[in-house]
């Protein structure tokens, strides 16, 4: 029997099966939100080397086209090698390897140059993390004897006596309060006994990151292929908008598409630079105030300054404890760091940033708020990125 799909009827019946199942969808979607979100989430996992290659070739793809249309075109040319198919392949070929080991170079660089600063930092602190605490409670215990009010306070509230470093029990008892010791039993007590927990959880860590390094592999090698057929992908996804939509429709999504792309791109790539030339800044100026580890602050500045409206708190506030706990004996310090970057972010909002990336989004500021609010409880750091 032939369906006319035209008839009254059989669209009425259509339209209230889809209704009844949008309804069953919503219901379960309110009441079983939990196990949808489990679902979605063990489904990303499964495609994560394909989001991975997808991104990396998008994020890729404005250098590929630089290098065909302002390199190796023109060599081409110049070499009077006519435009053919082998010709494009030859391009394409050699672009794509050139990007790939620019990226990757550019990518060594970086991480060669910051942790040529930053694990120096790290291993100073770790040898004199003890100093830092004991000099942070001796701070502690001047602001009490200054201020008897404090004191008072926490004594009567707490029971412990800030001046003295003594915690008094309700018995009476009175114990003095020393960090390496308490650490020392708290290692003895808690730590060795559930070393066998702590293996296991290792374990799955490390299991983790090389699956994590597998599926970059993986994405890389997929990025590839989304360079080499990015004309092909983008043209089938054009017959897709077509086939579904009407075609004016289809023009108007297919256009939404194209603005949000060069947004997108547009403000990564202004955001990148931006944040860049800020940790720059950062650099400079923390090592000629006298910032304690003014490159391991100057790489977290620099790199959370990518996030709009929040980056640079997210940045600033770790900085400024880390700043005043290593130099406590100089706390101006950390008043004039805070001052700085104050000044800094000052400078991004209203002379940088404008400059390079302009009005790129196009959005107000409540909406990109909203934005990184709802990502930032939904995918973390990333998520307030994107």
């Amino acid at each position: 029997m032939k369906i006319n799909f035209k008839n009254k009827y059989f669209r009425m019946g259509f339209t209230a099966f889809l209704t009844i199942a949008a309804s069953l969808l919503f219901y379960y979607f309110l009441f079983h939100g939990t196990t949808i979100k489990k679902g979605i989430l063990s489904f990303a996992k499964i495609l994560l080397p394909v989001f991975i290659g997808l991104i990396l070739g998008y994020l890729m793809t404005p250098i590929l086209n630089w290098l065909e249309e302002k390199v190796l075109n023109p060599i081409f040319n110049k070499l009077k090698i006519k435009e053919s198919g082998k010709r494009k392949s030859k391009v394409r070929g050699i672009g794509i390897l050139l990007t790939e080991l620019f990226v990757f170079a550019l990518i060594y660089i970086l991480i060669h140059m910051m942790m040529a600063q930053i694990i120096p930092s790290i291993q100073s602190i770790v040898e004199n993390f003890d100093t830092y605490i004991n000099n942070f409670f001796l701070s502690i215990s001047k602001l009490a004897s200054d201020n008897p009010d404090v004191q008072n306070f926490v004594y009567e509230n707490f029971g412990i006596d800030l001046i003295s470093g003594a915690f008094v029990s309700e018995a009476g008892t009175t114990t003095n309060i020393n960090l390496v010791s308490e650490l020392t039993s708290w290692v003895t007590n808690k730590v060795v006994p559930s070393a066998g927990n702590f293996i296991v959880t290792l374990s799955n860590r490390l299991i983790g990151f090389f699956s994590s390094i597998i599926n970059v592999f993986v994405g890389i090698i997929l990025s590839i292929y989304v360079l080499s057929n990015k004309e092909k992908f983008a043209g089938q996804a054009k017959k897709i908008a077509y086939a579904v939509f009407e075609k004016d429709t289809a023009n108007l999504v297919i256009s939404n598409f194209r603005f949000t792309h060069r947004t997108f791109i547009g403000f990564i790539s202004g955001k990148i630079l931006d944040s860049l030339i800020i940790g720059i800044i950062c650099m400079i100026v923390t090592s000629i105030i006298g910032t304690p580890y003014p490159a391991l602050v100057s790489v977290i500045i620099g790199v959370t300054n990518i996030i709009p409206f929040f980056g640079p708190f997210i940045g600033a506030v770790p900085c400024a404890i880390l700043v005043l706990i290593v130099d406590l004996a100089n706390p101006l310090n950390c008043l004039y760091f805070i001052i700085f970057i104050i000044i800094l972010q000052q400078f991004d909002g209203n002379i940088l940033g404008p400059k390079i990336l302009g009005e790129s989004t196009g959005l107000s500021g409540f909406w990109v708020i909203f934005a990184i609010t709802v990502f930032g409880r939904l995918f973390g750091v990333l998520g307030m990125v994107i």
